[in-house]
């Protein structure tokens, strides 16, 4: 009788054991690598989103920021219509890589935004108010007759005052109310 290898047939049984464990557990391996997988891929979708909208954001935000110091410097420099100089301004000022807000010129160079407002306001005085106000047909500014005089205190209205000071009070009714009918 030839010898039974015992050694072979249990090695051989334990490798059928494990292979068809292997194939049995194999789909359920794979089904979870599938899933994580769609896990990680919604995330880095999620992640690239998110970055996508603070990008947007913090381009808005900059963008408010230079809106904000374009406008706030026309207003020191006493421009009357700030939004309209904006207007004509703003896409020649912009925000170098290292934060500041500067002025591109003709020749491709920077100039800071505050030396750039004020070349601009200077070459346009149009934006700046009126230095006469009015205009033609303006009638010059009528002065009440006794200007100069001290002002009519309520307080001092009672009944046993001269004949003077009652005819002042008179006159300062009429004129107030001739000028609220006017709409003055």
């Amino acid at each position: 009788m030839e010898e039974i290898d015992v050694q072979a047939i249990v090695q051989q049984a334990i490798q059928e054991y494990v292979s068809r464990e292997q194939g049995r557990m194999e789909p359920a391996y794979k089904a979870e690598l599938q899933e994580e997988k769609k896990r990680r891929e919604q995330l880095e979708r999620r992640l690239n989103e998110l970055v996508a909208e603070n990008s947007r954001s913090r381009q808005i935000a900059e963008e408010a920021e230079r809106s904000s110091a374009i406008k706030s410097e026309l207003h020191r420099l006493g421009v009357a219509k700030v939004e309209l100089a904006y207007r004509a301004v703003k896409d020649g000022i912009v925000r170098t890589e290292d934060g500041r807000i500067v002025a591109r010129t003709d020749g491709g160079g920077e100039l800071a935004m505050a030396e750039y407002l004020a070349a601009f306001v200077k070459e346009n005085p149009e934006f700046l108010p009126a230095r006469i106000a009015g205009g033609t047909g303006m009638t010059g500014t009528q002065r009440a007759p006794g200007a100069g005089r001290e002002p009519i205190d309520l307080e001092r209205i009672r009944p046993g005052m001269s004949a003077e000071e009652m005819q002042r009070v008179r006159e300062e009714i009429v004129r107030v109310a001739s000028q609220s009918l006017r709409g003055v």
